[in-house]
């Protein structure tokens, strides 16, 4: 079944189960990615060690966010 065919079947339910629905397919969007999690991690440790290394250098908070 493609995507016209669900939203269509979608369309026939009650708003509540609707609603049911949608909320239960963007909870599925926001659950972490154990996988992605672990790659971020190695590259956090990687990039704090290099910058106790001194061999990354950081940038100033203030001018991160400062407006141009």
């Amino acid at each position: 079944m493609g995507t016209k065919e669900l939203l269509d079947e979608a369309m026939k339910l009650k708003p509540e189960e609707r609603f049911s629905l949608v909320e239960s397919l963007i909870k599925s969007l926001d659950e972490p990615d154990k996988k992605l999690d672990e790659i971020w991690a190695e590259e956090a440790g990687k990039r704090l060690k290099a910058y106790r290394e001194g061999t990354l250098e950081g940038i100033p908070l203030e001018e991160i966010f400062k407006e141009e």
